[in-house]
């Protein structure tokens, strides 16, 4: 499995920041070929999770205080061992088998604040991939540790900017955060200091959830995909108001015949789930929510992308935003087949494969 990134590199969280603070096309992060990566990313840096025989370790790219201003796959000396990690525009946060920590990067040299010791009967937590452990969650901000109600049997939790998504293990989702921007799902732009159930995917049994800024997404079990919050940049692929007008200049007359018929229908915020319909696609595997952007895979392995492109960060050659679902050539163009999708504020990263060749 081969890693690639494209987006903001302003830091040189992607590559060495001479190839740009713009990566608009996917380029290969991953020396050779590796199983056990996990990627995380903030804004400025990017965290690569490796597991090996001996222990996993964490390699920072991307800004440091204390650091050159890039930090180009440095291992993390305090990462030994660990299992997981997050990473922020602040604090490393770390799991191991029988502990979490977080460390303030930006301070020299880097300091431990905050440490939680588990228990070693304690098997909660072991599965669960950060920012779950037992008894709770993390955030990338004091206070660090936030508990969970002991009656949600959760199987994943997303945070956005603002507000957080439960997945229960019975396929039902819960939002709390702030409400804004209706990224919560639950009809209204109210915030909540604790998890509400999103009753408009009830009966819907949900496998995945995302949470972007401002935007949530969510697959079923069936590969259905389902967004909703702030559309500003058409990153719930949903008829943007401010894409038309970037694209045409800011008019409030319709463009064209087609535009006429749809002027009605612009979505700036969608406070309930939708359900996006990807033309020829009939199931959606992975979805990763970045700030004004999203990337889907599809059960084929091909990776579709939308809303804000500033930055590349849609990877199709272009700085264009789009509020369609588009496919990104590059990894079919290159007999790979997509595994993993996960999105930076800014910026994306891809898990990819080459796809099996029939024999002659």
């Amino acid at each position: 499995m081969y890693w690639f990134g494209f987006g903001f590199n302003g830091f040189g969280q992607i590559r060495p920041a001479d190839v740009g603070c713009r990566v608009n096309t996917p380029i290969q992060i991953s020396d050779e070929e590796s199983r056990s990566w996990r990627v995380r990313a903030s804004w400025s840096s990017r965290a690569d999770v490796h597991h090996t025989d001996s222990g996993g370790h964490v390699r920072v790219s991307g800004f440091m205080c204390g650091s050159p201003k890039e930090v180009c796959g440095s291992v993390f000396p305090e990462s030994q061992g660990c299992t997981d990690a997050l990473i922020s525009e602040r604090y490393l946060t770390l799991s191991f088998t029988d502990r979490e920590e977080c460390w303030e990067i930006q301070h020299t040299p880097q300091q431990l604040v905050w440490k939680r010791e588990r228990e070693l009967s304690d098997k909660t937590g072991d599965a669960a991939a950060l920012p779950l452990v037992s008894g709770g969650y993390l955030m990338p901000k004091p206070p660090f540790f936030h508990p969970l109600r002991s009656d949600l049997c959760v199987r994943s939790l997303a945070l956005g900017s603002e507000h957080a998504l439960l997945l229960t293990e019975d396929g039902a989702v819960y939002s709390w955060g702030s409400g804004s921007h209706g990224q919560l799902g639950l009809g209204a732009l109210e915030s909540h200091d604790e998890p509400q159930i999103v009753e408009a995917l009830w009966g819907v049994p949900i496998r995945a959830v995302s949470a972007g800024s401002w935007h949530s997404a969510s697959i079923s079990t069936a590969g259905d995909l389902y967004l909703w919050g702030w559309n500003e940049s058409g990153q719930i692929a949903l008829p943007s108001r401010g894409l038309r007008q970037e694209k045409h200049g800011n008019t409030e007359q319709p463009i064209n015949e087609d535009e006429k018929k749809q002027a009605d229908v612009f979505i700036s915020i969608q406070a309930f789930p939708a359900l996006v319909d990807i033309p020829n696609v009939s199931e959606i595997s992975q979805i990763s929510c970045g700030s004004r952007h999203t990337a889907a895979v599809t059960g084929t392995g091909d990776l579709y992308t939308w809303g804000w492109g500033h930055y590349g960060q849609l990877g199709h050659g272009t700085e264009n935003s789009t509020d369609e679902p588009t496919l990104v050539d590059f990894f079919p163009s290159q007999g790979m087949c997509v595994k993993d999708v996960v999105c930076g504020l800014w910026n994306t990263f891809v898990s990819a494969v080459l796809k099996e060749q029939p024999p002659s």
